[in-house]
């Protein structure tokens, strides 16, 4: 029956998200990545906790699980609605992660390898739009949110055009929904202007 083999993917992508990729890297650097910062296991964090380098691997370290969700999914269940589901629910273990407590990051990394994966073409319009956001304004956040509706709007104009399932959308929606809600407390902080921006340089 579908709606097993949807539950199944569901569980394979949360399963897979919740591997605490930030976490474990600093603590193998003898840090608890949750006591740093804000507190979150994603890049961002692990940038400003100990570099480019760190960050880099955790942050495709984060980009793979997404990836890897959606094209074991696929690959077992033949269903876009499947593969679907199972990169939205790498996102939500990503930020919520079973083996932190339903602690994590805001899903920015694990959204887009999940995006690679369900459609390279959205995911080669929205990745540049990312980089651009974050190097303009140096908010993660705003960078973040943005490319999580830029990518939803892609998914629905390719839907339009022939060029991509409508299950896709509701992996955009969900991805969206997600997102949002991991970064209330930034949210918060952008409109009283405490949010702190990324700065390109080494941090001591």
């Amino acid at each position: 029956m579908p709606w097993i083999n949807y539950i199944l993917a569901a569980l394979i992508g949360y399963l897979l998200g919740s591997i605490p990729v930030g976490y474990l890297i600093a603590r193998a650097k003898g840090v608890d990545i949750r006591t740093v910062g804000s507190g979150r296991t994603g890049g961002t964090n692990m940038y400003r906790a100990f570099g480019f380098r760190w960050a880099l691997a955790s942050g495709l370290l984060d980009v793979l699980k997404g990836f890897l969700a959606v094209m074991i999914a696929r690959q077992l269940f033949g269903d876009e609605i499947a593969a679907a589901l199972a990169g939205a629910a790498a996102v939500s273990g990503h930020n919520w992660s079973i083996f932190l407590h339903f602690k994590g990051g805001a899903g920015a990394a694990t959204g887009v390898g999940a995006l690679i994966a369900l459609n390279p073409m959205a995911a080669a319009i929205t990745i540049p739009f990312f980089v651009a956001i974050l190097l303009i304004v140096r908010y993660a956040s705003v960078a973040t949110l943005s490319v999580a509706g830029i990518a939803t709007v892609t998914l629905a104009a390719l839907y339009l055009l022939g060029a991509s399932p409508g299950a896709h959308i509701v992996f955009g929606l969900i991805v969206c929904v997600l997102i949002v809600w991991a970064l209330r407390p930034n949210l918060v902080r952008l409109w009283t202007g405490t949010e702190r921006r990324i700065e390109f340089r080494k941090p001591a």
